[in-house]
């Protein structure tokens, strides 16, 4: 069975240089084989967590939106690709309501303490990416890293390689980068056999 690939587009802009470098990593993993999928945060309809705490009855969240579907991909994906710009040292609200409201994994593993579902090849761990630009020639990703990080522990998921390019601000600017793109195809390739 193929590898499954699943890119999250996280930019409030679409086919900015965030994006580009997702669709280049999502390309390099199709050429190697694996079944890819992207998913578009900002055409969700994606409410924030409400602290409710519901999730904590069966792991589910309650709000009924665009969240199920996503969280259905997420567990079926063997290589998870989060690909977001800094905003502040963070993320953009937009996938920031999307990683918040991942509490339900937080709450099936910590308080409910059931496994995840196995990917839809059928294994218990996934494979981490993190795509992210910013536009300080100075690296500033601690932040949001910490941030994917604790996204991807609750999905089960092992961080396994950042694509994480600084002074990269103007539209388009990755395309004058002289690594950034074939990076990422590479990076995709590779990912393609994990």
């Amino acid at each position: 069975m193929a590898t499954r690939v699943l890119g999250i587009a996280g930019s409030p802009r679409r086919r900015g240089n965030t994006e580009q470098l997702l669709d280049r990593f999502l390309a390099g993993a199709a050429s190697g084989g694996a079944e890819v999928d992207k998913i578009i945060v900002a055409r969700l309809t994606l409410g924030g967590c409400r602290a409710c705490d519901g999730c904590w009855d069966d792991g589910q969240c309650v709000i009924q939106d665009d969240f199920q579907e996503v969280n259905r991909r997420i567990v079926a994906a063997d290589v998870l690709v989060l690909a977001a710009p800094l905003y502040f040292w963070g993320l953009p609200a937009q996938v920031k309501a999307l990683v918040d409201r991942g509490q339900c994994q937080w709450a099936r593993k910590f308080i409910l303490h059931r496994p995840l579902a196995a990917t839809a090849s059928g294994r218990q761990r996934r494979q981490g990416v993190f795509i992210s630009v910013g536009g300080e020639p100075r690296p500033w990703f601690d932040g949001a890293l910490k941030t994917v990080r604790g996204f991807f522990g609750v999905y089960e998921t092992d961080y396994r390689l950042g694509l994480l390019y600084g002074g990269l601000d103007a539209r388009g600017a990755v395309a004058d980068h002289p690594t950034a793109l074939s990076e990422a195809f590479a990076a995709g390739v590779q990912a393609g056999g994990w």
